[in-house]
């Protein structure tokens, strides 16, 4: 048996503290189903959660209230107006089939200066590079079964948010993929907080993004933390929501000190903003 819906819905809107280490309420992300957005389904009332697949990777699923939800992060790279196709298995073998209309949104441009090294690659630069892009690409398709306890997150470095997720980005006159996550202005040495409980999954130092963590807080939900001066967490550390892990820098293709903040679901970008509170 199985059935379609278009989603039309939009979550509960998200409650989450400004920067500090308090408790917060259980919150949900704003669903917007647009690229780089979060689309949420609600998939009913059952006693085990169904499992949900968009194409080949695995999405999010939790209890909000009586019933379950999945979240579905949707690439920056999906054309508006097209349609995903989401799989939900449901006990009894039931399939139920949804598709998400991707609605559009305009995201604003910016033009950026930075050594010629870091836009025209050398044959030494762009080998490393390919190999931590693939690196990192496995990495961030990490999908672990504990559901997290809330997916409202902390602001990860106190500041100014300085550059928006979704811009197109031009380096030295050239463009390049858009930003896939959330730039906040602060002095080197900031520290950085996790932004939600989780566990350390990778960590380096890599040409574009230089000292970066990545954070897995289960099923899917991930965040990334780039350009730091220092990292002060270890792979396999679980990590409290609030805790630092690291020091703001300025350290691979950075025009000066900040912290880069990314999050990630069913294995792309989406917009941090939608976490966290205005």
């Amino acid at each position: 048996m199985s059935r379609r819906r278009f989603l039309l819905s939009l979550a509960p809107a998200l409650v989450a503290p400004a920067w500090a280490a308090r408790a917060w309420a259980a919150a949900l992300p704003r669903a917007s189903a647009v690229p780089g957005g979060v689309a949420r389904i609600g998939l009913g009332a059952s006693e085990q959660p169904p499992r949900v697949h968009l194409g080949g990777d695995r999405v999010l699923v939790m209890r909000d209230g009586d019933e379950w939800v999945a979240f579905v992060g949707i690439a920056l790279s999906a054309k508006p107006g097209s349609k995903l196709r989401v799989e939900a298995e449901q006990a009894g073998d039931r399939v139920e089939r949804f598709e998400i209309a991707v609605a559009p949104k305009k995201y604003a441009s910016q033009h950026l200066k930075v050594p010629p090294g870091q836009v025209d690659l050398s044959r030494e630069h762009l080998t490393r590079y390919e190999r931590e892009r693939v690196h990192l690409s496995e990495v961030l398709r990490t999908f672990t079964d504990s559901a997290p306890a809330t997916l409202a997150m902390l602001q990860p470095a106190p500041g100014e948010r300085s550059s928006s997720f979704g811009l197109r980005r031009y380096f030295n006159g050239r463009a390049r993929s858009p930003h896939n996550g959330m730039d906040i202005a602060a002095s080197a040495g900031t520290p950085v907080i996790a932004a939600n409980a989780g566990r350390v999954i990778d960590t380096g130092d890599y040409f574009f993004p230089g000292r970066t963590i990545v954070l897995d807080h289960g099923q899917g939900l991930l965040t990334l933390y780039a350009h730091l001066e220092a990292i002060d967490a270890a792979v396999a550390q679980a990590v409290a929501a609030g805790s630092v892990i690291g020091k703001v820098g300025a350290t691979g293709r950075s025009t000066g000190a900040h912290l880069h903040f990314s999050v990630y679901l069913n294995a792309v970008a989406v917009d941090p903003a939608l976490f966290l509170q205005d």
